[in-house]
């Protein structure tokens, strides 16, 4: 039997923007602690994603002890510092795909810094408290809730899926491409996908469904640019009912603390 160990930790705080690193993270109602817990829109409350506006890449965010900073990967901007407890704006209504809830406006200076950075009307957003998004009753367990993330609170992917992918493109791609929450070693490329539920420390994990991939993964984060890899290639091994996957979405039960190098104990198989 196979033994799979955590290898990476990853957050997006700002959903779109760049992904922070981590060694360990704490497992809340809506997943990881500070995962996309803020978002931008533009005029009508619609969120504003890579897939549409690949310069979003181009934004990295850090933690700090007491809010994130966000800066310019070409510095072009001074960085811009976001305090924890904000969100003094106005409440607005905004939309994620199908879903709908109500957000706070971080506040106008804040707007204004974004829309300069990106060229267009920016405004930062929170996911207050009292604000619960439920995931797609289609594939939840218990009503589950999720943050500003498309669908799911979690991510998983395999570091072998990824070596995989690399064996057969012409240039290797990293994993911030795909944009996982939690990245494991061990065992075979896509063993993922024949997980039904499992444990990391103290939480429990069950797997959802597949994760289907678009434009976004062919976006350079460092750059920017868009290709068309690594669509092309993934299409020709991982296509499935004309959609693209890879990784899996995961629902979760119960809080606790992740760390790199824990062991991900497999419970049920599919």
């Amino acid at each position: 039997m196979a033994t799979y160990t955590v290898s990476n930790i990853y957050i997006y705080p700002i959903k779109s923007l760049g992904g922070i690193s981590l060694q360990q993270a704490q497992v809340q109602e809506r997943g990881l602690q500070y995962d996309r817990r803020w978002m931008l829109v533009d005029e009508k409350g619609g969120f504003l994603s890579q897939r549409k506006f690949a310069q979003m890449a181009l934004l990295q965010v850090k933690l700090q002890e007491n809010g994130l900073l966000v800066s310019h990967k070409q510095g072009l901007l001074d960085p811009l510092f976001i305090p924890f407890e904000h969100a003094d704006g106005k409440e607005v209504t905004v939309t994620i795909w199908d879903d709908t809830c109500t957000a706070r406006e971080v506040n106008g200076e804040v707007t204004m810094w974004f829309s300069k950075a990106l060229g267009m009307f920016a405004r930062l957003v929170y996911m207050p408290e009292n604000t619960r998004r439920i995931v797609d009753p289609t594939y939840a367990f218990d009503e589950e809730v999720v943050s500003f993330a498309d669908a799911y609170p979690f991510l998983v992917i395999g570091q072998e899926a990824l070596n995989h992918l690399n064996s057969k493109l012409a240039k290797s791609i990293p994993m911030n491409r795909f944009r996982p929450n939690i990245v494991f070693t061990g065992g075979q490329p896509h063993d993922e996908d024949s997980w039904d539920s499992f444990t990391i420390g103290e939480t429990n994990f069950r797997v959802a469904k597949p994760c289907a991939r678009c434009v976004l993964t062919t976006v350079d984060q460092q750059t920017a640019v868009k290709g068309e890899e690594p669509l092309r290639t993934l299409a020709t091994y991982r296509t499935k009912n004309n959609k693209v996957l890879f990784g899996q979405n995961l629902v979760h039960e119960g809080t606790g603390k992740i760390k790199v190098g824990d062991e991900v104990q497999v419970l049920q198989w599919k």
